[in-house]
């Protein structure tokens, strides 16, 4: 098996390339998102937040603001769904504000 090399890209998503295969690392990613909304629909948002796969609401604020915390298989995917929160109707922004890998 080749020495693993290290390069940015490996550095930044949390990964190490080897000429074999892309390696992930254990566990998994964890963030905390605060998501900003209309706060005459927060309810119905609520809901469609929680409904997505690793996402619960830990925190809310009848001004229209959630706090939602998501597990992710990778760094990619967690992108992916602050991404898809961010596009969800009825939201004004999505911010990052909490993100660690939990190692297995």
């Amino acid at each position: 098996m080749a020495h693993a090399t290290l390069n940015r890209r490996a550095l930044i998503t949390g990964r190490v390339l080897n000429t074999d295969r892309i390696i992930s690392p254990p566990g998994c990613e964890i963030a905390s998102i605060l998501v900003q909304a209309r706060p005459e629909r927060l309810d119905a948002l609520e809901a469609e937040i929680a409904a997505l796969p690793g996402c619960e609401i830990h925190g809310r604020d009848i001004r229209g603001k959630l706090v939602v915390v998501t597990e992710a298989p990778d760094a990619g995917s967690l992108g992916t769904m602050l991404n898809t929160i961010q596009s969800l109707r009825d939201v004004y922004s999505a911010a990052l504000v909490f993100h660690a890998i939990e190692t297995a």
